[in-house]
């Protein structure tokens, strides 16, 4: 099993419980044991910016993409939380597991509004009660994922089944291939 520090590169670790600065409440209070944070430059929000910074590993870096459908007038709303290497299958697999004709990307208004966190670092971890988590397959076998923190200028490094086992995640084969 490797270390967390595998997954954050050059960035420097902290036990995120310690660092509530760092966090919002809602991720500060849903934070599974052993997670750990780094405080970014909030213009390396972005995963790949990151990643170039940084040297910290795509494949142990995280996405997490909120996507709605509707199925006979209810909508659906799920965040999808994949690996950077890859990309959320949106049109296939992600509208397949919430059942629906199609789901899109939630506008970024809403998705951060509804989530209580910041664009560009919206997390799976404290997202509101009632919300789908779909945890991709690879995320969900990943020794530590490096993720967002719901804060433009911080990220976490959390353990994939850590993720899995968020209130609300189901894992599933959500993934395909980057461009």
């Amino acid at each position: 099993m490797s270390a967390p520090q595998d997954a954050a590169g050059t960035l420097e670790l902290r036990p995120a419980a310690e660092h509530p600065d760092l966090l919002p409440e809602a991720v500060l209070k849903a934070l599974p044991e052993g997670a750990w944070v780094t405080e970014i430059d909030p213009d390396l929000a972005d995963t790949q910016a990151l990643v170039e910074a940084t040297g910290a590993p795509l494949e142990a870096s995280g996405n997490c993409v909120v996507v709605a459908g509707k199925r006979e007038g209810e909508e659906r709303v799920a965040a999808c939380v994949v690996l950077a290497s890859t990309r959320a299958d949106v049109n296939n697999a992600v509208k397949k597991a919430l059942a629906v004709r199609k789901a899109s990307f939630l506008p970024m208004d809403r998705a951060v509004e509804e989530s209580g966190m910041e664009y560009g670092g919206i997390t799976p971890v404290g997202l509101p009660d009632g919300w789908r988590i779909l945890v991709d397959t690879k995320v969900a076998q990943a020794d530590w994922v490096l993720i967002g923190s719901g804060l433009r200028r911080s990220k976490l490094v959390v353990r994939g089944a850590d993720i899995a086992a968020l209130p609300g995640a189901e894992v599933v084969d959500i993934s395909m291939p980057a461009k």
